[in-house]
């Protein structure tokens, strides 16, 4: 069967999967039940409006999620913002994330600030993570239950990214590592990493796959050749540095297993997708959910469940910020 190379350009940037310290956490279901009964249904009135505006909400959403949790714990410390650029969001590493998932939460906590029984009682951590539920949801995914109670974080430097976010270069050995040291299995990472069902990536982040891969082989040979040249095409050697492909070039808006089907083709874009595949370990896995979506939402929701939980600040630790952008 021909394989159809369309591709979604855009001049946002890539989701990444990786990890933190965990935390054993104090989080429930109903934990706003008594002081903001509506929570969830503003919030996601919210992300809808958002979504309308522009798809990008989704994946930038999704990722702003994983940056915060892998750096210092799910505790919105990535929102904090340094008026001398030395919060989280200025390290390198962060530098990229879309400015619409930023958005999308300073909408969402309006929209609960509104009624008056919910004004600063909803953490912006807790608020992230039923965003990220939210935008997954709604383009296409599993609808789960969201755990809360997280408060805000009140630190936010860019040392502390440094070392706990993953190279689009690892391997696997690299990434069961960084996933492992917050109490994620290669499972729950495989999992995760199907979130680039509706990412993007910038080319210098996969270029190096297309031009220069190794003295014998100036193409990956993972990389599947018709896909390799296509790419080529999109991403010539001085392209424009904004521009960005889907990680999934089929269906690149639907969060569904496309990307494990990629992956079976050779068409994983980053290097630490592809590996998924490659490597003999992780491989029956990748074949399990291109086969059976349902076994991917499953496993997806267990993972960003355990994810959610990693060095969560409960009780009387952080605080409820009154701006997202700045401790009270």
């Amino acid at each position: 069967m021909a394989i159809n190379f369309d591709f979604v350009l855009t001049s946002f940037m890539i989701l990444l999967i990786s990890s933190v310290q965990t935390s054993s956490a104090q989080l429930s279901r109903g934990f706003y039940n008594n002081t903001c009964p509506n929570v969830e249904q503003l919030v996601r009135a919210a992300v809808t409006q958002k979504l309308q505006q522009t798809f990008v909400t989704a994946p930038s959403t999704l990722r702003l999620f994983f940056h915060d949790c892998f750096v210092r714990g799910c505790d919105a410390s990535v929102l904090l913002v340094s008026p001398t650029n030395q919060a989280e969001k200025s390290h390198p590493d962060d530098v990229s994330l879309a400015g619409d998932g930023f958005d999308t939460v300073v909408k969402a906590k309006v929209a609960v600030d509104s009624d008056p029984q919910c004004r600063n009682k909803v953490s912006c951590a807790d608020i992230l993570a039923l965003a990220t539920r939210d935008v997954v949801n709604l383009a296409g995914g599993p609808f789960y239950e969201v755990e809360l109670g997280r408060r805000d974080g009140r630190i936010s430097t860019i040392a502390s990214v440094q070392h706990h976010l993953p190279s689009p270069n690892f391997n696997l050995d690299q990434l069961n590592s960084l996933f492992s040291f917050n109490g994620l299995s290669q499972t729950d990472m495989i999992a995760l990493s199907g979130g680039h069902t509706i990412g993007f990536s910038h080319c210098n982040k996969f270029s190096k796959r297309m031009y220069n891969f190794s003295p014998g082989n100036r193409i990956d040979p993972t990389l599947n050749l018709q896909y390799a040249l296509k790419l080529k095409q999109t991403c010539p050697v001085n392209v424009d540095p904004r521009v960005a492909l889907a990680l999934d070039p089929f269906t690149p808006q639907t969060f569904d297993n496309q990307y494990f089907k990629n992956l079976q083709q050779g068409m994983g874009l980053l290097s630490s997708d592809q590996v998924l595949f490659t490597d003999p370990r992780s491989r029956d896995t990748v074949n399990l959910f291109a086969s059976n979506e349902q076994a991917f939402y499953t496993a997806f929701v267990t993972a960003i469940t355990k994810l959610g939980r990693v060095g969560v600040k409960t009780g009387n630790q952080g605080e409820i910020r009154v701006d997202c952008t700045k401790v009270n």
